[in-house]
């Protein structure tokens, strides 16, 4: 899962971490780090649709595992579509130089800080 955080003024998105799923699930200690790190107020979750916009299997089974995230955290929970954010953090890590092979580990936590800054921008309009 990529992890992404905004400036105190939430106006601009950065990525931070990629951690696997099943740490950020279990509320292991590296995801808790990261809470303990950035303390954050409110947990923005990519949801993904189809390119026409619906929530599809996958989406339904992203809104229960962040639900329970959230829970776990005990902070607030908000979704995003993040359609087509993974290919344009590729684009984005390309155009910098980086290989298929380099891009490995990095592209989750690009394309979560682009679906942040798309929620922030939203919220600032």
């Amino acid at each position: 899962m990529g992890i992404a955080v905004s400036d105190p003024d939430g106006r601009v998105a950065s990525p931070v971490a990629v951690l696997p799923a099943q740490e950020v699930l279990a509320h292991a200690s590296t995801f808790r780090r990261v809470l303990e790190d950035w303390e954050p107020d409110l947990l923005v979750c990519g949801l993904p649709r189809t390119l026409a916009g619906d929530e599809g299997p996958q989406a339904a089974r992203i809104k229960e595992q962040a639900l329970k995230i959230g829970e776990t955290c005990g902070l607030p929970l908000e979704f995003v579509d993040e359609r087509l954010s993974s290919s344009e953090a590729k684009r984005i890590l390309r155009e910098q130089g980086l290989s298929e092979r380099s891009m490995r580990g990095k592209v989750d936590m690009v394309a979560a800080s682009l679906f942040l800054q798309s929620w922030l921008d939203a919220r600032h309009t």
